[in-house]
């Protein structure tokens, strides 16, 4: 099956849900007995929070974690009661009663939002859950350990329903870095001033560490779409993306005649020229055009020029006449360029290039249910 949501011309962004569960599936395995919650922030890593967080959770996913209030009330029509979604960055002073309605799980990341929330779990007259953070080493969010000591001797139970503690790695995609063994070692004794409480290091790259880091919950979010936090792919993880873009123009150029802005490449030979339909609003980094490539089956295409809002062009002299036509389709992200490859062409990382595509792109959702369905408590 495919669905398509908001259709345009220019590209199409193919998201491989039967992949995505499959990861998850794969996932699910490598962690057992921890349960394998999703990252489903900044819409699901750019490929759309709603179709993912819906196959996600019929292949048995019932943890989801996003970054604020606003994507997790996007979830909502997705979501069942047996889900559980927690919001990782807290909340915003104001946003406690919306967040409350709704029965989902912040993460307290600081005296004062631990405050407010009791403060809110008091007027309701009720028990509220929230899920904790501590900062074993990363200085991003979390309280310190003489927060959490101090915190641990309050009547916070009475208040606040804690259904899971966790930090972060700093280098979980770094198997040989001491600092994770030190991290590890800082959050375990936290987490004893908080018996019986679940625990979380784990993102996806703790989770190809050794066991001793997935603890009782991983957070997986790269590693759902396909790519490996590590150097090692490994193997149980399949591609969820491709990107394809479209030719809107094929033209011959003689020698001399300067391509794109600023005439950066200038041609010095006859060639023929295809303009794609994408460019730097769409997700298609300036410094792509420096060595990256276009495919078109197993022929690379190099990019010629610098890259436009909307456009790019690819020089297309090798290919046999008529194999490729205006309104065809080039491959930018797929079989022959992986999502990895793109990134390292321009010096970034993978994350960045998929948050960074752009609401232009078609987005096409596969789906024919052949993929493993693996169940997991939220909380187990």
């Amino acid at each position: 099956m495919i669905r398509s949501i908001c259709p345009t011309t220019a590209s199409r962004l193919i998201v491989d849900l039967d992949a995505l569960c499959g990861n998850f599936s794969a996932l699910s395995r490598r962690l057992t007995p921890a349960s394998c919650g999703a990252v489903v922030k900044a819409n699901a890593y750019g490929l759309g929070a709603v179709p993912v967080v819906e196959a996600l959770r019929a292949a048995g996913c019932r943890l989801f974690f996003t970054a604020h209030l606003a994507e997790a009330l996007d979830l909502m029509s997705v979501v069942d009661p047996a889900c559980e979604i927690v919001i990782l960055n807290g909340l915003d002073p104001g946003c406690e009663p919306v967040c409350a309605e709704h029965g989902f799980v912040p993460v307290l990341n600081s005296v004062a939002q631990i405050e407010r929330w009791r403060d809110l779990a008091i007027a309701k007259g009720q028990r509220l859950p929230a899920a904790l953070q501590v900062d074993s080493g990363m200085s991003r969010l979390g309280l310190t350990l003489d927060d959490a000591q101090a915190l641990s001797t309050t009547a916070i139970g009475d208040h606040i329903d804690l259904r899971l503690i966790l930090t972060h790695l700093a280098c979980a995609d770094d198997p040989c870095r001491e600092e994770n063994r030190t991290q590890r070692a800082r959050f375990e004794e936290i987490t004893r001033l908080f018996p019986g409480i679940p625990a979380s290091i784990a993102n996806s790259g703790a989770a190809f560490l050794t066991p001793d880091f997935h603890l009782d919950i991983a957070r997986c979010g790269i590693a759902l779409y396909g790519v490996a936090p590590t150097s090692a792919q490994p193997s149980e993880l399949r591609t969820v993306v491709r990107l394809d873009a479209r030719i809107i123009q094929i033209r011959d150029i003689e020698v001399g005649t300067g391509i794109g802005y600023g005439f950066d490449y200038v041609a010095r030979c006859p060639m023929r020229i295809a303009t794609v339909g994408v460019g730097y609003a769409d997700g298609i980094s300036r410094r792509f055009a420096q060595s990256g490539a276009a495919w078109y089956q197993k022929h690379r295409l190099p990019l010629v020029g610098r890259i436009s809002m909307d456009s790019l062009a690819i020089d297309i002299s090798g290919m046999p006449d008529g194999l490729l036509r205006e309104g065809g389709f080039v491959e930018l992200i797929g079989p022959n360029q992986s999502l990895e490859a793109m990134a390292d062409a321009v010096g970034t990382i993978p994350y960045e290039i998929l948050t960074g595509l752009g609401r232009r792109h078609e987005r096409l959702y596969i789906q024919n249910d052949r993929s493993e369905r693996h169940a997991a408590g939220a909380w187990s």
